[in-house]
């Protein structure tokens, strides 16, 4: 009974040793895989945490450009606030919203121009209500009720008054117009200078609204100048407020893929076969120029002279002086950087500045002779000529 304990000591004890030798031996390997498990644990955290949403203008978008304060003041204000990011969805709550009999408001803030004309009808019998936030010229033609487009704010305007009888715009006072668009309407507000449009216009029976600047909405401007109060008396007026942002899955879709022909404008009938032919002369034309190609055997080994010589040639029967210019003043360049030993990656004015000092000259005298660009072939023999000299009264020295 007491030999069993004392056999079985000496081999615990001697495995710590064992283990610790195993933990030296693959040391590197175990820190490997802790950090390994440790990335991988935080990457999924991470992936797992909600992310926000960065849509201009959403209400669930706290950044600068979102629109999340403005839906909360609705919200204090008993407006109940529904975001909806697809055209199915944003028919469906209208159309619960009608069976219960509540008003609605609808926002619609089409940045792209996705819905189309049918689309844009329907939501508009719909909704009580139709605000839309910078609508392009598709959109205003889709919706109807008399809206167009007038310009853009000049640079420089950051805010307008509202210059109109309109009882919301009159209450709200001024408001920001920084990059905002004008429009036209039954009833124009916040009209700018020199135009007859405004950042404010609604149709005839009130119940199409156009804003032009999505900044009066942005949690960036919302508490400055009467914003807010905007806000809240153009979408604050029904019980309930739909805030619909299109995407790309509301593009309607074709009834049939659009062919080659139904894309290309109608003039290409009559120019294209013209450009083409045109091209097919050019093409012949440029050929004969050209004249046959020249066959040559493989591997062609060509002297660094007879390279010289013919991009000269190129550059004389191209008359290019200013490029022939750029090469003998790169090539001088790296000439002179190596002769005082200032490295490849010298500058030109520091260069010419080493140059001065080693010829005790004044740097503007070295760099009137290198930045001297000649405009003639004349001038750039004569150029080519006092970059000679000065190399050589550097090698000299």
């Amino acid at each position: 009974m007491t030999d069993r304990p004392a056999a079985i000591r000496p081999a615990a004890a001697g495995s710590t040793p064992a283990l610790r030798r195993a933990f030296r031996r693959h040391r590197t390997w175990a820190i490997l895989a802790a950090v390994f498990v440790a990335a991988l644990v935080l990457t999924a955290v991470l992936q797992l945490q909600p992310r926000g949403d960065r849509a201009a203008l959403s209400t669930r978008n706290a950044a600068p450009e979102g629109a999340r304060a403005a839906a909360e003041i609705l919200g204090r204000h008993g407006v109940a606030v529904e975001q909806q990011d697809s055209f199915e969805g944003t028919a469906k709550a209208l159309g619960a919203a009608r069976r219960a009999g509540s008003g609605t408001t609808l926002l619609l803030y089409d940045r792209n121009g996705y819905l189309g004309r049918e689309q844009l009808q329907q939501l508009r019998g719909a909704a009580d209500r139709l605000v839309v936030v910078t609508p392009r010229l598709t959109t205003l033609q889709g919706m109807g009720g008399g809206l167009a487009q007038a310009g853009v704010v000049q640079d420089g305007t950051d805010d307008l008054a509202p210059a109109c009888a309109d009882a919301d715009p009159a209450a709200a006072g001024t408001v920001s117009a920084a990059d905002g668009f004008l429009y036209l309407g039954d009833t124009v507000c916040y009209p700018a200078p020199g135009s007859r449009g405004g950042l404010y216009a609604s149709s005839a029976d009130g119940r199409t609204v156009v804003l032009g600047s999505t900044g009066i909405l942005s949690n960036r401007a919302l508490a400055e100048h009467g914003n807010a109060a905007l806000v809240l008396r153009a979408l604050g007026k029904e019980q309930r407020l739909i805030w619909y942002l299109p995407g790309l899955t509301d593009v309607p879709a074709a009834a049939h893929p659009a062919t080659l022909d139904e894309l290309t404008p109608p003039w290409t009938r009559v120019i294209g076969p013209w450009l083409a032919f045109v091209a097919v002369l050019a093409m012949l034309w440029r050929g004969r120029r050209l004249g046959p190609l020249v066959v040559e055997p493989i591997p062609v080994v060509v002297k660094a002279v007879e390279t010289a010589e013919g991009r000269a040639r190129l550059y004389h029967d191209a008359g290019a002086v200013d490029q022939a210019a750029d090469v003998l003043r790169a090539g001088s360049l790296v000439r002179l950087a190596k002769a005082l030993r200032l490295g490849p990656e010298a500058g030109a004015g520091i260069i010419a500045e080493a140059v001065a000092r080693h010829l005790d000259r004044t740097p503007e005298s070295v760099a009137a002779i290198v930045d001297a660009f000649p405009h003639t072939e004349t001038g750039l023999v004569h150029y080519a000529e006092r970059l000679d000299r000065l190399e050589k009264e550097v090698h000299g020295r």
